[in-house]
């Protein structure tokens, strides 16, 4: 299995940050098997297919790589960051000049009550509540491609509040508990502070219905273009909240904003059902696997609502994009942005569809490089395990930027890789002498 001398400069360039030879071959070893045609890549299927005649002894060493060795997430991730992010970037002053930072989450189904973060929650690829882990990313992408840049796990309240579980999992002590919305914002944050690229973030509703998330971006210079509810009120056009009682010359002067019963916020689903029929508009996004992608969408101009009781001066306005299908009996989408004013229907729309490329990047990360096959329950080894898929991934990515969306995972070997014919894989309890 010999790789091409590419992937070897780029694990060479990825593994400077783990300093130790033996990490090295660790990272060397654990990619190349990801890039392998297994049907599970869990530990001991990896070691299998790396040394199919020593598999206990390649199983222990990946092992301790992946959930002990104390090798820096952030550090492997930054560097396939320096490798591949600079070839999505468009050209400056192109048309398609925006970056975007997309936040999401990602279930992966588990049973049992000790792997890490496990619980009875909603599992996106099962679409229903059921026994899973879920992990909250932030990805960059581009007209050109995307990419995770980061990767944590989300830790429901019956984990954090129990220190002994959380302790024989080794979660660190320092981890508390935190929403989806509020990790999602702390890896924006963090993204800004290493100097990434991105002027847009786009989520769905389960972080753009948050206020406080929404804002968190805006303070932190950025624009966004985020899902919400269908009872998310708003102001609509031409309205707003009412100013503060004129003061009396007595006591405390008021400050706060006001509403009465003849001028309140309405719900988003009100707003639409409300709309002319000429309000709305088909348009194309992009072309899909066997057709072109279109829908109904009105786009107008209002103020959020929430809280702004509390506010002396009403919320700057931003846009609202409905999407409507033909043959729906209502609404199906809704979304807030801060994409400029003067922006055309087409492009927001555009904006607001940016979010397949992760939907593709994770069924690819989950089919291809095995994401969530990993065994192991510690928390280590669970960000490990994602680092390194993202790694194997992110080689993917840049190959196909320089040499055409065409590129598959095979573009890392020089030869088809095939295991040594007439052996047997290994089993994690088999012995390690060489079969003759």
């Amino acid at each position: 299995m010999e790789l091409t001398g590419q992937f070897e400069r780029y694990l060479d360039h990825v593994g400077e940050c783990l300093g130790r030879v033996d990490r090295r071959l660790g990272l060397k070893d654990y990619c190349s098997a990801l890039m392998l045609p297994l049907k599970r890549k869990s530990i001991e299927p990896l070691a299998a297919a790396i040394d199919p005649y020593h598999v206990p002894a390649k199983h222990q060493s990946l092992h301790h790589f992946v959930a002990a060795a104390p090798w820096s997430d952030d550090a492997m991730l930054g560097a396939v960051q320096r490798w591949v992010v600079p070839k999505m970037l468009p050209q400056p002053n192109a048309a398609d000049a925006l970056t975007f930072l997309i936040a999401d989450d990602s279930g992966m189904p588990k049973q049992g009550t000790h792997s890490v973060g496990v619980a009875r929650q909603y599992c996106g690829q099962l679409g229903k509540t059921d026994s899973c882990q879920v992990a909250v990313s932030l990805s960059i992408a581009t007209e050109h491609a995307s990419l995770p840049i980061k990767y944590r796990l989300y830790l429901p309240e019956s984990w954090t509040h129990d220190p002994q579980r959380c302790k024989a999992a080794g979660v660190p002590a320092d981890v508390a508990f935190t929403t989806k919305p509020q990790i999602s914002l702390a890896q924006i944050r963090q993204a800004k502070q290493d100097g990434l690229p991105g002027d847009v973030v786009a989520a769905d509703a389960g972080y753009g219905d948050d206020t406080n998330y929404r804002d968190g971006i805006t303070e932190l210079g950025l624009l966004y273009v985020v899902g919400i509810k269908p009872g998310t009120t708003v102001w609509a056009p031409g309205t707003g909240p009412l100013p503060p009682k004129p003061w009396s010359g007595r006591g405390i002067k008021p400050t706060r904003l006001r509403r009465d019963e003849t001028q309140s916020p309405v719900s988003v689903k009100a707003l639409a059902l409300w709309l002319n029929a000429s309000a709305w508009r088909k348009l194309t996004w992009r072309e899909g696997t066997n057709t072109k992608l279109s829908s109904r969408f009105a786009a107008l101009r209002v103020r959020a609502a929430h809280r702004d009781t509390l506010r002396d001066a009403p919320r700057a306005e931003e846009w609202l994009l409905i999407e409507w299908p033909k043959g729906e009996s209502e609404p199906t989408k809704y979304f807030l942005s801060t994409l400029a004013p003067d922006i055309s229907r087409k492009a927001l729309v555009a904006a607001v569809k940016i979010r397949w490329r992760i939907e593709r990047d994770y069924q690819e990360l989950k089919q291809e490089f095995g994401l969530d096959n990993f065994e192991g329950r510690n928390w280590r080894g669970f960000h490990h395990h994602a680092t390194l898929c993202i790694a194997a991934y992110g080689f993917l990515i840049g190959e196909r930027l320089t040499r055409g969306k065409g590129t598959k995972k095979n573009c890392a070997f020089r030869t088809p890789p095939t295991l040594s014919e007439g052996h047997a894989r290994r089993t994690a309890n088999s012995s390690s002498t060489t079969r003759r």
